[in-house]
């Protein structure tokens, strides 16, 4: 089991029956370790505040973060990343679809992987959306697949873990969420995934759209692919000490 403090991110727009549940599974699931909860309210009108609000007031390691205006899932997840304490990001979805139970298996993983290693995405073995969001999602990852050999075959599972500082290292853009594995790979590190369960939303409607993520997507896609390009050499890096004494900015200065 990792000692490493994680933060849980969880983007969330109008999910005020949603969250209650999650939470307390979140809790269970990280019982006995280091860890924070951030929910990103994506300007919610429902009552997400104050649902929040009573459950910081009982003391649990949770912090709300809103936005006062919708910017989207990419832009929730950016913010978490941003405000986190923890050594290690695990990202899920705020709808119950997620099962919190991964969650400490994501941050596991990772670690064992070692340093050369990014990030632990989760795979969904068994998917409880629509047949037309199934086929969608399944042509969507098989061409991106194609296309950045990110070998990973369901870059949608929102459960994803990676380390902190290498999370707010990577490029930014609206749909970032969904290439997180292609973006890691991209620093010249790996990827391990975990098999997950899908489970069906609790409560409520998707906020997102088969049609109008799928057009995005495309751009995205060669979005990223065109980034992956223009990385063409990641070199070894490695500080370079003086051997001989004494060696400072001043014996530099004199040496010139």
């Amino acid at each position: 089991m990792t000692t490493h403090a994680v933060t849980i991110v969880i983007p969330s727009k109008n999910e005020s029956k949603n969250l209650p549940a999650l939470l307390d599974e979140v809790d269970s699931a990280m019982n006995g370790r280091v860890y924070e909860v951030i929910v990103v309210d994506d300007g919610s009108t429902d009552s997400t505040a104050a649902v929040l609000q009573e459950r910081i007031k009982t003391g649990r390691p949770l912090r709300h973060i809103r936005h006062d205006t919708s910017a989207g899932q990419s832009a929730a997840v950016r913010t978490g990343v941003l405000a986190a304490k923890g050594e290690i990001v695990i990202t899920m979805d705020g709808d119950g679809q997620n099962d919190p139970v991964y969650i400490p298996r994501l941050a596991d993983a990772l670690v064992t992987a070692g340093p050369s290693v990014g990030i632990a995405a989760g795979q969904r073995s068994k998917r409880t959306d629509s047949r037309l969001k199934q086929l969608s999602s399944k042509f969507a990852n098989g061409l991106r697949e194609a296309i950045l050999n990110d070998k990973t075959y369901d870059s949608g599972c929102g459960l994803k873990a990676v380390y902190t500082k290498l999370f707010r290292e990577l490029p930014f853009f609206d749909g970032w969420h969904r290439y997180l594995p292609a973006l890691v790979m991209r620093e010249g590190l790996g990827v391990v995934h975990i098999e997950v369960i899908d489970r069906p939303r609790l409560n409520g409607q998707s906020n997102y759209g088969i049609l109008d993520r799928g057009l995005r997507g495309i751009v995205d896609l060669f979005g990223v692919w065109w980034l992956k390009k223009r990385r063409k050499t990641l070199p070894n890096i490695r500080e370079v000490h003086c051997e001989l004494e004494p060696c400072s900015l001043e014996s530099n200065r004199s040496a010139g």
